[in-house]
């Protein structure tokens, strides 16, 4: 039987395999579309990881440096510090394209602090704080770059593989057993033609031979 409702007459069968070809030759790229996406996913699935517990260790740093600074002078000395700051960094995120697909490039870039506060006032510990906040800022922008990427490579490569499911499991095995359906009918009527034409030339024929009888 059938899978898809459509007369079995010749020129469904080479519309069907000319669509059917089209069909195999998407699957085709759409498993090499697929193959790339989980390669570079599993790349920056990786580099992901390390800037993760790389980020957090630096975080963790950071916010040790900020407690003990709170611990020495307090936290209205802290934030009495911290507005006169002059932090100098530059955000730029843009986009490259990877299999039709925009990836974010985010680069961060933040300037060494130099002295900052006075002589008073604040302690070592301030100073380091506000480095270490600085250096973990590097590898903050690079974690949302990559962990960007890694959602939207997952989500891209979810939807080929759907595609590559629909194709080899639904369309490609209907559209293959309709036209062995439409070939076998074409086959059969063929026979059956062949069949009815070889009885009627042996019905002339008799008729032939039967005439000259007469004659």
């Amino acid at each position: 039987m059938a899978k898809l409702n459509v007369a079995p007459t010749k020129s469904s069968y080479l519309l069907l395999k000319r669509q059917l070809a089209f069909a195999e030759e998407g699957y085709d790229l759409l498993d090499q579309k697929r193959q790339i996406l989980v390669f570079e996913l599993m790349s920056r699935l990786g580099r992901a990881r390390d800037f993760e517990s790389r980020a957090a260790a630096a975080m963790a740093e950071a916010f040790a440096a900020l407690r003990e600074a709170l611990l020495e002078i307090g936290s209205e000395g802290v934030d009495r510090a911290a507005l006169g700051v002059r932090a100098e960094y530059n955000l730029e995120i843009s986009e490259q394209v990877l299999m039709g697909l925009r990836v974010p490039t985010v680069t961060a870039a933040v300037g060494v602090p130099g002295v900052q506060f006075g002589l008073t006032g604040t302690t070592a510990h301030t100073d380091l704080a506000m480095q270490r906040f600085a250096e973990a800022l590097r590898l903050l922008a690079e974690l949302a770059e990559l962990e960007t990427a890694v959602l939207r490579l997952a989500n891209e490569l979810r939807k080929a593989q759907r595609r590559c499911n629909a194709l080899s499991k639904v369309f490609i095995p209907d559209y293959a057993e309709t036209i062995t359906y439409i070939l076998s009918s074409l086959e059969e009527r063929e026979r059956e033609s062949f069949i009815i034409l070889k009885m009627v030339k042996d019905r002339l024929a008799r008729a032939i031979e039967g005439s000259a009888g007469y004659a």
